[in-house]
């Protein structure tokens, strides 16, 4: 299957499986999807989901959530790993944008990337899914079957996103990222994994899986 095939029935096969794309982290504006998103690093969504709605209930935006202390953040977002870098990342980004953006969540990579415990990763999720600015957020899914289905080398995120923003359509790019993060959930898990059975991987995937 040469690539351009394969992108489309790539494509084709994602949209008839996942035609509705919801944001797996719940949160009901800006702030709260970039704290949630810094919450998911090395976490499942389904424990932030249930760590968020604790600590919203005490601050809800950045004018709220700087008043918080640092300890008192640590305590609640516990659960979620990593919490005294975490806790310390969302009170000084928090302070940050109560400060300089008036409590608003810049639509900036540049901006984004600038606050502490955002990395691109983070600043592109939300400017995907709370701006609607084309962006191709790559986690560990998105990386393992890009790289099942040799769109790229595999080498490293950065490279996986650059192959995958050349090899998509931009104006895709929002809801494919959630599309193979579905897939890559429910049908192409890291382990175990069987290539013959992937609605994908079976006529789309890397030769050396079948060995």
């Amino acid at each position: 299957m040469r690539k351009a095939e394969k992108v489309e029935f790539i494509i084709q096969k994602l949209e008839e499986l996942y035609p509705e794309t919801p944001i797996p982290l719940d949160h009901k504006d800006s702030f709260t999807l970039l704290i949630a998103v810094l919450l998911s690093a090395q976490c499942t969504d389904e424990r932030v989901n249930k760590v968020t709605p604790h600590l919203f209930a005490l601050a809800d935006n950045a004018e709220e959530m700087k008043l918080l202390q640092v300890d008192e953040i640590k305590a609640i977002i516990r659960p979620c790993g990593l919490s005294p870098r975490k806790s310390k990342a969302i009170h000084e980004l928090s302070t940050i944008l109560s400060e300089q953006y008036n409590g608003e969540v810049p639509p900036s990579f540049q901006a984004l990337e600038k606050l502490p415990g955002v990395g691109h990763k983070t600043a592109s999720v939300v400017m995907a899914q709370a701006f609607g600015i084309p962006s191709f957020p790559v986690d560990t899914h998105i990386h393992r079957l890009a790289y099942r289905w040799a769109l790229t080398n595999g080498k490293n995120v950065e490279q996986t996103e650059k192959d995958c923003k050349r090899l998509f359509p931009k104006e895709l790019w929002n809801k494919l990222h959630l599309q193979i993060i579905f897939f890559g959930r429910e049908y192409c898990k890291a382990r175990p994994h069987d290539p013959v059975a992937c609605p994908i991987c079976s006529k789309a995937g890397r030769k050396s899986l079948f060995n």
